[in-house]
């Protein structure tokens, strides 16, 4: 067999390694944060640090599948690897992160996520923002009364959250008379 006919080895995926090493270290930040989180003693067996740290767990196993990856020469396709970066589509997305990170606080968390919600589908090619903020509003609407009112924490209560409790509270308030 001629050294031609012999396959080089793997070389390592360094943006495919970076990607694994960047969700190792958001775990490690999972767990940091997790840990600060009060315990009660009233909390029996579940408390509310068991889902913080499934998630993390979760994190570290494919964080380490996919440095695994990287190392035996990545996961991406050559002809993936030859398609450029739309670096225009990624700040959009990028924009649609921090844009959530920093009007969560002023504005409250629906309308926080539904401007991260349209940024994030331009970002991915949707031309239509009045759909997009529909499915957005629906969606934040969903996650943040889920959270307020079947598990009762406080995610980010703004304008949008404190008229509609308003309107809940009136609605329940007449139908008890």
């Amino acid at each position: 067999m001629s050294t031609s006919d012999q396959q080089a080895p793997p070389r390592f995926a360094i943006p495919e390694l970076l990607i694994g090493v960047g969700l190792l270290a958001c775990a490690a930040a999972v767990a940091w944060q997790t840990l600060a989180i009060p315990v009660s003693p009233l909390y029996s067996k579940v408390g509310p640090r068991v889902f913080p740290y499934i998630t993390m767990a979760g994190m570290v196993v494919l964080s380490l599948l996919l440095i695994v990856a990287a190392l035996r020469g990545g996961w991406q396709p050559e002809e993936e690897k030859e398609t450029p970066t739309d670096w225009k589509s990624m700040g959009f997305v990028v924009a649609g992160l921090v844009a959530n990170l920093t009007l969560i606080h002023p504005l409250g968390f629906t309308a926080a996520s539904v401007i991260m919600f349209v940024l994030v589908c331009y970002g991915f090619g949707s031309r239509r923002p009045l759909r997009d903020v529909l499915l957005g509003l629906i969606l934040a609407l969903a996650a943040y009364f889920g959270f307020a009112k079947a598990l009762g924490v406080n995610i980010g209560a703004g304008f949008v959250e404190n008229q509609l409790n308003t309107v809940i509270n009136a609605l329940i308030a007449m139908v008890r008379g």
